[in-house]
């Protein structure tokens, strides 16, 4: 079952590789929940890796994750594994607005329609 979160990613840290050839990276992104924002790490594995490399901290993001836990040495452990990240600024977003730009000299104001 999928999950979703949306914060600002505090940071993330550098993409571990292990003997085994088993690659990981996590992120902590800061969910703001009501009186106490909550940290949450979240870790993204293999060709996972690659969603991490266009963000910054900061940023605000959306994650999908899935839950992981497993038992070792009759101890539990939980992990939310990443899998998708859309960050808030992916959609389309006009140019800037320059206050300086002149206005066509055949400019009226009575072309505007209100």
């Amino acid at each position: 079952m999928a999950y979703e979160l949306t914060g600002k990613i505090k940071l993330i840290q550098d993409t571990r590789t292990f003997d085994s050839g088993f690659t990981k990276r996590e992120m902590v992104v800061i969910v703001d929940d009501g009186r106490y924002p909550q940290e949450i790490n979240l870790e993204f594995v293999q060709d996972k890796v690659a969603l991490l490399e266009s963000l910054r901290p900061d940023q605000e993001v959306t994650v999908t994750f899935d839950i992981r836990g497993r038992e070792y040495n009759g101890r539990y452990f939980n992990n939310l594994q990443g899998w998708k990240v859309q960050a808030a600024d992916d959609g389309e977003a006009l140019p800037p607005i320059d206050a300086n730009y002149p206005m066509p000299e055949d400019f009226d104001d009575e072309d505007i329609p209100f």
